[in-house]
Order: C-alpha cells, then structure tokens, then sequence
C-alpha cells in the first residue's frame, strides 16, 4: 500500500510540474506574440516601387482653390519635380524619409501627379458605399497609379467619421494588353461639415480627449488642410503597405501604419492634445511643418521610422 501510495504522489509531483511547464511555456509565447503586435515591422510582403502616378478623382463640387491645394501637395512629394525647390523643411524631404522602408531592398519608388477626373454631378449620389468608392477609384489608370478619390463636404461616405476619416486597399483592374493588374486607391472624405473635430484637427476642437484651442490652417480651409493631413498619411501607408502584408504594427486587420503608428504627432514634443512645436506663419498665423511648391505651406504627419521604432518629425 505505501507504494501504491508512493507512486500517486509521484504521478501527482510529476504531473504538476508538468502543467507548470506548459503554463510557463504558454505564457511565454503569449508574451512573445503579444512583442510582435507591439513592434512596427515588416511583412515580407510587396512595396509599390518603380515609377508610379497619383490619380485624383474629385466627387461632388470642389472649388479650383481647393483642388489646387491637394494638387500642389502631391507635386511637392517629388524634390525633382520643380527647378525651384521650396524651403526647408519641404514636403519632398517629408517623402523622402520613405526611402528608409526600401534600405533592404534594391527597388525604388517614384511618383508623379497624373491625371484628374472631375465628377461634379454626383454620378452615384451623396451616399456612398466602399464598394462605390472602389468603383469610382477604377475610373483611374489601371496600371502604375494609386488612385486617389476625395469626396466633397456634402457627401456621406460608408464609415465616414463613425470610424475612419480615409481609407485605402487595392483591387483588380481591367485586362491591359492582356494583362489584369493590381490597382491601389485611397479615399479620403472632407470633414468640414460632417466631423472637423475628428478627421480636422488640430483645425478644429477635438470632439474627445484635451480642448486645446484650434490652430490656424495653412490653407485657410479647415476641410482641405484635414484633407492633406489625411491624403499624406494614406499615401505613405500605400506605398509601405499596398497589399496589407507590408510594414505595420499590430494586427493585419487593423493595422498602424508608417503615419498611423504616429496619430496626432506633427512635431516634437507632441503630447495628447497637443500636435507638438510646430513653425508658424509671421503674417497669417497659419501653423505648419513642410513647405511645397507655388508658397504652399502644409501640415503632415509624423512617420514611424523602422529602424529606431520611433516617430520622426520635420520640425
């Protein structure tokens, strides 16, 4: 009997102590998978490279101003793209931070405004899907080119200002010479009337969080300096994570991208409720951080940078 009893407790001591190693081993792989959520990495996946052109499709009315805006932001991205390069900080020396997530890589990425559709009749209406988003993106070249469609003040757009103020993803284009290419789009809404408080600021008051007091766009339009902040952050985001197995942090489903990870910073010393120390115009009292062609001034994102895992700012 006191071996019977002997070897019971064996089995016991030997059965706790293996429980206590697959606790152990579970809890350090909850630890290790719980590390790779939390830092900013990349996928293996493909970047977009080689020579690509930035597509704008307009919905609903626009002024010529405000399409001006937008237009001169993206030729700004390219430093060769003007005899005359603008002042420091500028936007190209903002976009060309990006050549940091191609160091590993022998490939590059060069972009260039393209075409522009106007669609100021509402062709689909005021209420759109994603669905409809991508339809109207396929408007755009197919091959080489990010399309961009930007929605008016008054159009209301799936998820618009409940969860996201822009969004972009890629989809399958007609067959060119044969061939089915891949097409990457963006779509970002004007939030002046719908939700400047949360796709505006620091324009407008924040809906949430600090009250801080607003500053002043760069552009004298709330809608379209939200805009830019937004259209730039989805563009870095496109180029670094077209196909959603880039760079990101996080979960691939909802993913921080290389602006994204950086939300609200747009200088040093950025804090919650604070967009950080930014450079500020002497005449208008207008606050920004990059300069563009044409005496644009712009306010942009923070960029993740992969190799310090921190945000990078201009200023």
């Amino acid at each position: 009997m006191a071996s019977l009893g002997s070897s019971r407790i064996l089995f016991t001591l030997f059965l706790a102590i293996s429980l206590l190693h697959l606790n152990s081993a579970a809890r350090t792989l909850s630890e290790t998978s719980s590390d790779q959520l939390l830092k900013f990495q990349y996928h293996k996946g493909p970047l977009l490279n080689g020579k690509i052109s930035i597509n704008l499709i307009w919905y609903g009315k626009f002024k010529p101003s405000q399409r001006a805006i937008i237009s001169d932001l993206i030729t700004s991205l390219s430093s060769s793209s003007t005899s005359k390069p603008p002042k420091s900080p500028s936007v190209s020396t903002w976009w060309k931070s990006t050549e940091k997530y191609y160091s590993s890589t022998n490939k590059k990425l060069g972009i260039s405004l393209g075409t522009q559709i106007l669609d100021e009749n509402y062709s689909l209406g005021k209420s759109l899907t994603t669905n409809q988003i991508v339809k109207l993106a396929s408007k755009g070249p197919h091959s080489n080119a990010i399309n961009v469609v930007l929605t008016a003040a008054d159009v209301a757009v799936e998820g618009f200002c409940s969860s996201r103020c822009g969004t972009h993803g890629s989809s399958n284009g007609a067959r060119v010479n044969g061939k089915r290419y891949k097409f990457a789009y963006i779509w970002v809404g004007n939030s002046e009337t719908q939700c400047p408080g949360q796709c505006a600021w620091p324009f407008h008051q924040p809906i949430y969080g600090p009250q801080s007091p607003p500053l002043v766009a760069p552009n004298n339009d709330v809608g379209l300096d939200g805009m830019v902040i937004n259209v730039a952050s989805l563009l870095v985001g496109t180029a670094t994570n077209p196909f959603g197995n880039g760079y990101f942090q996080g979960p691939k489903e909802a993913p921080l991208e290389a602006a994204s990870a950086c939300a609200g910073v747009y200088g040093k010393g950025a804090y919650p409720g604070s967009a950080g120390n930014l450079l500020v115009d002497p005449t208008t009292g207008a606050s920004f951080n990059a300069n563009g062609i044409n005496g644009r001034k712009y306010l942009l994102p923070a960029l993740m940078d992969p190799k310090t895992q921190a945000c990078s700012t201009l200023v």
